[in-house]
């Protein structure tokens, strides 16, 4: 279909702009604090024009969440749990941001009242973000640092769950070894006995 009529295409410095401004009005107000209205002023633009591209200001921490935490896969350097420790690590450190910390957990009770929000959220932030780490596992049982019969869904649950939890409900903080904690542990329990025999030996485990 051709453009012509649809409109002038969107700048994507306004765009830019836009997330800057969520980030910043979060920042200074929290998640209740956030309104359209604040954040078209802050970005130099209209509420129309937001709307346009966001429905809600739901919609617009969706998205400064999946662009400061990001999408990217977990990495391949040959070493299991090095990348299963470097993927838990991007997801603490983008979440002790002022956008993960202070509007992640009031986004959750949202996504439960909003289905198209959620679908949202699924499509752009979570399932890419599994989908990166759920590789790295198989690539581990390739390798065959993790044993065959290990159940994926529940191990990607569980390598998650701990940042997670204590993001939304702030009981424990995320400490720069807490990554290393859990992938070690899991693996203790899923790694093959090759890989345990190894890591034993040079006092990883």
């Amino acid at each position: 279909m051709s453009s012509g009529g649809v409109g002038r295409p969107r700048d994507p410095r306004i765009d830019e702009a836009v997330r800057r401004a969520v980030l910043e009005v979060l920042d200074e107000c929290g998640y209740g604090g956030l309104t359209m209205e604040g954040v078209a002023g802050r970005a130099g633009t209209s509420k129309p024009a937001l709307r346009r591209r966001w429905p809600s200001r739901r919609h617009l921490v969706v998205d400064a969440l999946a662009r400061t935490v990001g999408t990217a896969p977990t990495p391949d350097t040959g070493c299991t749990h090095c990348d299963l420790i470097r993927g838990i690590e991007t997801l603490s450190e983008a979440f002790t941001t002022t956008v993960g910390r202070r509007a992640l957990p009031a986004l959750v009770a949202d996504l439960a009242q909003d289905p198209e929000l959620e679908r949202e959220f699924q499509e752009s932030f979570f399932r890419p973000h599994r989908a990166g780490t759920a590789e790295a596992l198989r690539r581990g049982i390739e390798r065959g640092d993790i044993r065959p019969d290990t159940d994926v869904d529940l191990l990607l649950d569980m390598l998650a769950s701990t940042t997670y939890y204590r993001v939304l409900f702030g009981h424990r903080p995320i400490t720069p070894g807490l990554a290393e904690s859990v992938v070690m542990m899991l693996m203790s329990g899923v790694g093959s006995p090759g890989w345990r025999t190894r890591h034993t030996a040079s006092g990883l485990l």
